[in-house]
């Protein structure tokens, strides 16, 4: 058995160092440099692929027509790659033994001159998005590579290795080898905050609708692809109160007044009230929410059950008796933008005729000044595709609101990461999802977020958890078109 190896080239000595690592292994055939033509090292011994881009779709092809080994390796980084002590060995058995079609691992990552544990996750049938950490090294069965490319039908500058992931996972398994073989160099050095919105960043908009077209075509080959044909809602239901805003907190005393007078200073031409779930605080956020007790408006409930998370305390603000006919979101750490917020998101749920709704917000600091990327939009939402491309990104905006009468059938999940995702993939299976491009909310980032700075571990229990959910909603959907055939 032996392996071609394919590797971008933009940097002399650091690609003398990745080929010198490959060529200690007696498995390695043929190294390719993919670069313009001319701009390789004339000593490195390596065969040159001119190529315009690492992930379009030109260049998959040209690697697939090129190897002509039983495997293939594609490095996605240009920076110095190392292997372990027979790791390519071990890729390869393993691969062999699995009859993946493509297998990565875990790996160690040095950033700043410090080396670290880079864990990676499994890769299941919901592990749709874009931004799927598989490492840098990716080992391909050649003739599952060779076939998913000659089913490629579209031509992307950007979605091309995305899409061969999607076609080879039609094929065979993604398989992740948990075990550390390879140390690649990090120079992205931001919190993992910061990186969360990288995908709706507007300079990406171009790459997202590439990423968009080829993850549609997947499900349409999967058969859990969705058309645009949405139940109605019927809204003629009898509730006291129109709208309820719900804040579930623990432990916001920094955060919480500035939430509740935002919600307060409200105007509508309808009732509305607010309701607090304070989740057992301890720091004095229970005293803040009770100096606002002269407003009728506030209900302020302290939940009977103790192991609530985020998604328990909406349910039990949900299930309250005083909830209105629309259930709207605010997290204790934030504020709406101005006083008619409430009032756009009522009137979209009529107008639209949608069972959620979802607006616009932008990201600040703790004193609400813009922050980069700025406003948040998700305009990778559409009426058309909304529902699909649900499946392929990581969130869907805030702020969120609901009809009452399906979240109370639905249910919250009783999570703290991830609640508002799971709602969106179940009520955008049957239900159109209204959009709201007015900036609504204001989203404070600051060191107490709940996501500013996650070490590996907490993200890829956030990843694995909201992977999960799209497994479970792809199976959902391709049986509910099963069942239309039937």
């Amino acid at each position: 058995m032996k392996i071609n190896c394919f590797i971008p080239y933009q940097n002399t000595d650091e690609v003398r160092e990745t080929i010198k690592s490959l060529k200690e292994s007696p498995l390695v055939a043929d190294i390719y440099l993919l670069a313009e033509a001319g701009s390789v090292p004339e000593d490195s011994a390596c065969r040159l692929l001119p190529v315009d881009s690492l992930r379009s779709t030109a260049t998959i092809k040209s690697i697939a027509a090129q190897s002509d080994a039983d495997y293939t390796l594609i490095y996605t980084k240009s920076s110095e790659l190392n292997f372990g002590y027979f790791a390519l060995e071990r890729m390869l058995q393993i691969a062999l033994n699995s009859g993946a079609g493509m297998v990565y691992s875990d790996h160690y990552q040095m950033k700043e001159g410090k080396k670290t544990n880079m864990p990676l996750i499994a890769y299941q049938k919901g592990s749709l998005r874009d931004d799927f950490n598989f490492g840098s090294v990716l080992l391909y069965k050649s003739s599952v590579l060779k076939k998913a490319v000659s089913e490629m039908t579209a031509d992307y500058a950007h979605a091309g290795l995305y899409d061969l992931r999607l076609q080879v996972s039609r094929h065979a398994d993604l398989v992740h080898i948990n075990e550390y073989l390879y140390t690649e160099i990090e120079h992205d050095n931001r919190k993992s905050g910061e990186k969360l919105f990288d995908y709706v960043d507007p300079k990406n908009r171009a790459i997202q609708i590439e990423m968009e077209q080829a993850c549609t075509e997947h499900l349409k080959k999967t058969g859990a692809y969705l058309k645009p044909e949405f139940k109605k809602v019927d809204f003629d239901v009898d509730f006291a109160i129109e709208a309820s805003v719900i804040i579930p907190v623990r432990n916001r005393v920094k955060t919480i007044s500035d939430a509740i007078r935002s919600v307060l200073c409200q105007k509508t031409n309808f009732s509305f009230n607010l309701i607090v779930v304070d989740n057992y605080s301890n720091d004095g956020t229970s005293e803040a929410i009770r100096s606002f007790a002269s407003d009728e408006r506030l209900i302020h409930i302290i939940p009977e059950n103790k192991d609530l998370g985020i998604g328990g305390c909406w349910n039990t603000g949900v299930f309250h008796p005083q909830c209105g006919k629309f259930a709207v979101q605010l997290d204790s750490d934030d504020v709406y933008s101005d006083e008619n917020t409430l009032q756009k998101i009522v009137d979209a749920f009529y107008e639209q005729n949608c069972a959620m709704v979802v607006g616009t917000y932008m990201l600040t600091d703790f004193n609400m000044n813009m922050i980069a990327p700025g406003i948040i939009d998700h305009k990778e939402w559409t009426p058309e595709n909304g529902r699909n491309n649900a499946l392929r990104i990581n969130g869907l905006g805030a702020p969120r609101a609901f009809f009452t009468p399906l979240l109370r059938e639905i249910r919250v999940p009783n999570t703290s990461y991830g609640e508002d995702y799971a709602l969106g993939l179940s009520f955008s299976r049957y239900y159109q999802i209204g959009r709201i491009y007015d900036v609504l909310y204001y989203c404070r980032r600051w060191e107490d977020n709940s996501d500013a700075s996650l070490d590996v571990v907490k993200m890829n229990a956030h990843n694995t958890y909201k992977d999960r959910l799209r497994s479970w909603e792809l199976e959902a959907r391709i049986a509910a078109n099963k069942e239309k055939k039937a």
